[in-house]
């Protein structure tokens, strides 16, 4: 990403940049390259959020840096706070104007990026651009879309996105055909999603819950939730991403998103939840979360009593997730 942002802030064809920053370091080359983009006469427009956690003070301090090199800051909607992670950078090309994005997970520091785990994409879609060029106009107050081709935003609508396609998998499920839902969190404790989870798991559908931190659902309850496992682990890594599956009759299903299910991040805050088209990303996404779903390492298993407990070892191979993925890093 900071090589991204460095090459849009010198080429020339380059006309826009555009960024969410919710946490960076105290020395974020993003910055850096953002300020030279703005020098170099392209039009930069950061939405910096001043009210995350802990952060506060770095970023009111960037805030001012940009605005002093010529970037228009915005600071996003009021009551709510943007989290999304969403990059634009809008080129001049032989063929017209074309727009590349960066969309993901984590946050756009290159400090913490070492210790967490989280994915991104990198599109140049046209729909995709479409949206987001749209959700910015609408971050900066110019207007409110009236759709979105591909992307979901948060309050108003990733909620009703998320349970539809969860409502899909129920009838699928009800149907005698084969369902299955796989998300992974940081924390899962909005109730509604909860009771969908719950009347999804009593339809039939089988659940795979990775969850790092809170969860407020319970496993184990006849008739409700007898088909939910859930997972925790806690490795040398912060487990960050946030990955949405649904089978889909087959057809697979895969979004990521800045959002928690939680009801801060589905009502008070701007998240994202964006679909991979790429069926060779999808498949690697979905072989990811298989590799976590395996890993008996560092995992805990949620049981009935809200306890957690190890995997068993006793006959099985060891996987440990995080050091197979670090082992195999391209």
């Amino acid at each position: 990403v900071v090589d991204f942002i460095r090459e849009a802030a010198l080429d020339p064809q380059v006309l826009a940049v555009k960024m969410t920053l919710y946490r960076v370091s105290s020395k974020s080359p993003i910055i850096r390259y953002l300020k030279k983009a703005a020098e170099n006469g392209k039009q930069v427009t950061v939405l910096v959020e001043l009210k995350a956690r802990f952060d506060e003070e770095n970023n009111v301090h960037w805030a001012q840096e940009l605005e002093h090199a010529g970037c228009h800051v915005i600071y996003g909607l009021v009551g709510l706070k943007t989290h999304c992670k969403l990059a634009l950078v809008v080129r001049r090309e032989e063929e017209g104007i074309k727009r590349y994005m960066h969309m993901a997970t984590g946050n756009y520091n290159d400090v913490t990026a070492r210790l967490y785990t989280d994915m991104g994409l990198f599109t140049c879609n046209n729909e995709i651009g479409e949206d987001a060029s749209n959700i910015f106009n609408m971050l900066s107050g110019f207007s409110e879309p009236p759709y979105f081709h591909k992307l979901v935003i948060a309050p108003l609508g990733i909620r009703d996105y998320l349970m539809d396609r969860i409502d899909e998998e129920i009838t699928a499920a009800k149907a005698g055909r084969k369902a299955l839902i796989q998300m992974k969190m940081n924390s899962l404790s909005d109730t509604a999603m909860i009771e969908k989870l719950y009347e999804a798991s009593n339809a039939g559908v089988e659940i795979h819950l990775l969850i790092r931190g809170i969860c407020n659902l319970k496993v184990g309850i006849p008739g409700v939730s007898d088909n939910i496992t859930v997972h925790s682990i806690v490795g040398q890594l912060l487990e960050h991403s946030r990955i949405y599956y649904f089978y889909a009759d087959g057809q697979e299903n895969v979004y990521l998103s800045s959002a928690d299910l939680m009801n801060r991040n589905l009502s008070r805050r701007v998240e994202l939840l964006f679909p991979i088209l790429q069926d060779d990303i999808r498949e690697r996404i979905i072989k990811i979360f298989s590799i976590m779903w395996a890993d008996n390492v560092k995992t805990r298993i949620l049981q009935p009593d809200s306890t957690w407990v190890r995997a068993q070892l006793r006959g099985v191979t060891k996987l440990n997730a995080q050091a197979y993925f670090i082992e195999h890093a391209e």
